[in-house]
């Protein structure tokens, strides 16, 4: 077993890199050797045990991971070792110490990953870069896809591996519910028109801080209207018209706004229990299962909006401390294969958004995402992103959670 020898001066440095490194000047990122036979990398990989640490609340998640990916990766003599957090902050936490201690045998080899995180990682120089864009299975991702080629706004640059996509989605009880609303912005005046029905996650949860993202575009005119790179000017701009709308309507939340739920999972419950008719999701391969056991009513429906939605493509990154970075590069390249985006799109294992170009596949692998059986409750990938809309620059994401927490919940 391999050290896990960490100060606590070096554990308080990580809290506060991961508080100050998206304002600090960009540590340079090490780089993989470009042009490594595939071979080689294999055969370094052999015997290694990656430790690959993910969100850990995701039973279905957790589940494709141990029966599917860690199967597959022994049959090329790779080892995964999944390492449940509670919040990939913590992953973040524990790699960015390490990296202050100067270590070069961290306990981080691969880290399921996307948006601020990934860019606090890489304003410290925490990730290995120029590895994957020379994965074999990369092959099959279109150069041209805006979601695989930028992280929240932060240029992947061969840092991380795409892994799935992910379309933020309404869904709401439709036996509660018979006229729904078709805008962000109807869904808000709905909320308002009926009290105690409707709440969201408290930022900076991630489900609550995608929201808070979503209703400054419905609320600027647009996505097209809120530059993606942020500004104090576009803030101080756009953000007034967005927390007076918040505000007004918190007297007619769940619990008169007193109170949010704390994640995405709280907020299930409430949907689940019938104390609320909306929940949301960045994830919605799970409302299919919760409908299919019975958390989730049998009327529970995916919300039509007109103006689209926020989409994002999740990653695999390998922080500079991993000791397995070859086991780590053959990990993420195989999650990246025709057979493992199959697997996890089918929605009885996982339900996943694969972030491969179909058009790129060989003929047989194509056609095993065509025979993929569909959701009763989640439209197709190409219908749930109509009109999707691009997730704004990282550097938004800390000053919408704290104007949140000051303007709507601080607001007498």
């Amino acid at each position: 077993m391999r050290a896990r020898h960490l100060t606590l001066a070096s554990i308080a440095l990580s809290s506060a890199l991961l508080v100050t490194a998206c304002s600090a000047p960009a540590a340079e990122s090490p780089a993989a050797s470009a042009d490594r036979p595939w071979d080689e990398v294999l055969a370094d990989a052999e015997g290694q045990t990656v430790d690959l640490w993910m969100y850990g609340g995701d039973d279905r998640g957790n589940a494709y991971v141990d029966d599917v990916l860690t199967p597959a990766a022994a049959e090329l003599g790779v080892t995964v070792r999944r390492v449940p957090v509670a919040d990939t902050k913590d992953a973040m936490r524990r790699l960015l110490a390490e990296r202050a201690a100067g270590e070069d045998d961290g306990s981080v080899d691969l880290v399921w990953v996307n948006g601020d995180n990934f860019a606090t990682g890489q304003e410290a120089g925490a990730w290995l870069c120029g590895w994957s864009d020379d994965l074999p299975n990369m092959q099959y991702v279109s150069d041209e896809d805006p979601l695989v080629s930028e992280d929240f706004g932060v240029p992947v640059e061969g840092c991380e591996s795409p892994w799935h996509k992910a379309q933020f989605t309404f869904a709401y009880d439709s036996a509660r519910v018979t006229d729904p609303p078709t805008t962000v912005a109807g869904l808000l005046d709905w909320a308002e028109a009926n009290p105690g029905r409707f709440t969201y996650p408290a930022p900076p949860d991630f489900t609550g801080s995608v929201f808070v993202r979503q209703a400054l575009y419905a609320l600027s005119g647009g996505a097209e209207e809120v530059p993606a790179a942020f500004g104090e000017d576009a803030y101080d701009e756009l953000t007034p018209a967005l927390w007076e709308r918040l505000a007004d309507i918190a007297p007619a939340l769940w619990r008169e706004g007193r109170t949010h739920p704390r994640d995405q999972v709280a907020l299930d419950r409430l949907f689940a229990d019938g104390q609320v008719d909306f929940t949301m999701t960045y994830g919605p391969a799970t409302l299919t299962e919760l409908v299919e056991d019975g958390t989730f009513p049998s009327t529970t429906r995916v919300l039509a909006v007109e103006d689209g939605t926020i989409g994002n493509a999740s990653f695999l990154a390998i922080p500079v401390s991993s000791p397995d970075q070859a086991g780590a590069m053959v990990v993420a390249d195989l999650a990246l294969s025709p057979e493992q985006q199959v697997a996890k799109a089918d929605p009885d294992v996982w339900g996943q958004f694969t972030v491969l170009d179909t058009a790129l596949l060989e003929d047989d692998a194509a056609r095993a995402f065509d025979r993929l059986p569909d959701s009763p409750v989640v439209p197709a990938y190409d219908e749930l992103s109509r009109n999707a809309q691009p997730e704004l620059s990282s550097s938004w994401v800390t000053p919408l959670d704290e104007g949140w927490r000051r303007e709507v919940l601080g607001r007498p």
